[in-house]
């Protein structure tokens, strides 16, 4: 069962915000924690309600890094918005913990889908999936063949773990890549093994590349942690979102970095067309699209544009 409440538990950080609710919802063994930002206005409802947004973030990425600008930019168009973190991260349940499951987050993705459908106000029919960067990739997946899913937002998404490998033997050490690989067969075996989810280029960490450290931390919030199972670039290897892209039915906007050092924009590009998507493109980097970066307004307007034009009742 979903409950609501309008100051965090014991395990959220810090107070709730004017215009934000606490939520929790059950996926698996797991309970998994969100926050529910009402939309400002009724400019999107329709008989049925307003339309709901749900928001997740990307490898190792917690609702409070980054998430919240966007989330309110939206709830401001008239759109509710429930931002989630996955089991095992952030203010959410499970164990292990910093484990990144592709499967088990697709599976937290559809619980928050469901959960978002029963909040107050809303149209269960009019459901909108947004994702950034590994969950650019899940929003493929959870979108196809729903038809209670109005319209999706996949920003610089990871798509397809064998091209990001390709892309990440392009920009990184060889020595970094073998180092996180050996550790990820090691965590195979052994189980538990944890290592940085960014670190400075040289070191060992599952993103390395120049920049990528200064970046991530300056979006990271409080519940944060920079770790991460080792065996995450072995996960990544089977995850290929791009697969399910034909079966995405509803109104998409892709919007690609066509620099991006970590999503490999050509294989967005595939996707997108694949399933008819509009698509946005941006000269820049995969973290420069979040907050307090050159990108963000641009972005977040277009998101704000797409979902306008296709959700007006």
């Amino acid at each position: 069962m979903t409950t609501h409440a309008t100051t965090p538990g014991a395990d959220a950080v810090g107070a709730a915000s004017a215009g934000r609710d606490d939520v929790r919802m059950p996926s698996g063994d797991a309970e998994l924690h969100a926050w529910h930002f009402p939309a400002a206005t009724d400019a999107l409802a329709s008989a049925a309600g307003r339309p709901v947004v749900v928001m997740a973030h990307g490898l190792a990425g917690t609702k409070d890094s980054g998430l919240e600008p966007f989330a309110r930019g939206l709830a401001e168009a008239g759109l509710d918005v429930l931002a989630f973190d996955y089991r095992g991260f952030g203010t959410s349940g499970g164990s292990p913990r910093q484990t990144v499951s592709m499967a088990g987050q697709l599976e937290d993705y559809r619980a928050a889908m469901a959960a978002a459908a029963r909040l107050p106000g809303v149209d269960p029919d009019r459901l909108v999936l947004w994702g950034v960067s590994l969950a650019g990739g899940h929003v493929l997946a959870a979108a196809a063949g729903r038809p209670d899913v109005a319209a999706a937002v996949a920003l610089t998404p990871l798509v397809d773990g064998l091209a990001a490998g390709r892309l990440a033997l392009a920009h990184h050490r060889p020595g970094s890549i073998l180092r996180s690989t050996v550790e990820g067969v090691r965590s195979r075996v052994s189980g538990g093994r944890i290592m940085p989810v960014v670190a400075r280029p040289g070191e060992l960490g599952a993103l390395t590349l120049e920049g990528a450290y200064e970046d991530y931390l300056a979006i990271a919030g409080p519940s944060w942690r920079n770790e991460v199972d080792a065996s995450i670039g072995l996960e990544l290897g089977g995850h290929r979102p791009i697969r399910t892209a034909k079966e995405v039915r509803c109104p998409l906007l892709v919007q690609i970095a066509d620099f991006d050092r970590s999503a490999p924009p050509h294989a967005a590009a595939k996707a997108a067309f694949k399933a008819r998507a509009e698509v946005r493109h941006y000269p820049c980097d995969h973290f420069d699209v979040y907050p307090g970066k050159q990108w963000f307004d641009a972005v977040l307007a277009h998101q704000v544009s797409f979902l306008v034009r296709h959700l007006t009742a």
